[in-house]
């Protein structure tokens, strides 16, 4: 059950960056703190490229498959998450968008861009808590060792000919960037100046 591990260590990492996203945003909301837009970039860069490109992926082909043939009573909540990977892409978007114009257009677009934050991360973390508190569990509860070889080899490996064969290394390179680049208590880059 290796596979369940390296799923909730992967979310804990992305839960660290949706927080660092949400203090970054609150402390501009409330002390007009400047922008950190390389900070702010990486995040949803990050937030792109391991979860909407990596992390679901690997759970729409290896792990709900195998829950479906399984759990057929869950099929609801399964369609649900698939349907919400499904839409990760545009939520990504929208982010990104929301960036862009808030880098160009300056202090008038920070309200939509902290829109745009506070609605998705609220849907990750949402998105997240359903797979810990009722896919997780259903896994545990009905999968056979033959079933979890083949989803531990999956996540195990981190190798997948549509990925590239260590696209592990990549992320993790890419979330000490952030930790670096960030200032505290989210990092341990430059401290902000505080108005």
């Amino acid at each position: 059950m290796k596979a369940l591990q390296i799923i909730r260590d992967e979310h804990r990492a992305l839960a660290a960056v949706l927080h660092g996203l949400s203090y970054l945003v609150r402390e501009t909301r409330e002390r007009a703190a400047p922008p950190n837009f390389p900070v702010l970039s990486a995040m949803i860069y990050y937030i792109d490229a391991f979860p909407e490109r990596f992390h679901h992926p690997k759970e729409d082909r290896y792990l709900f498959p195998v829950l479906r043939k399984r759990a057929p009573g869950g099929a609801a909540v399964l369609d649900l998450l698939a349907s919400e990977h499904r839409s990760g892409a545009a939520r990504i978007r929208t982010l990104e968008q929301a960036l862009a114009r808030y880098r160009e257009g300056g202090a008038r677009e920070f309200p939509a861009f902290a829109a745009a934050v506070d609605a998705y991360v609220t849907f990750e973390r949402d998105h997240m808590r359903r797979e810990e508190t009722r896919v997780l569990p259903l896994a545990e509860a009905c999968f056979t060792p033959e079933d979890w070889q083949a989803v531990d080899d999956a996540f195990t490996g981190h190798t997948d000919p549509l990925l590239g064969t260590a696209p592990g290394l990549q992320w993790q390179q890419l979330f000490s960037r952030i930790v670096n680049l960030a200032p505290p208590p989210i990092g341990v880059g430059p401290a902000t100046e505080r108005a």
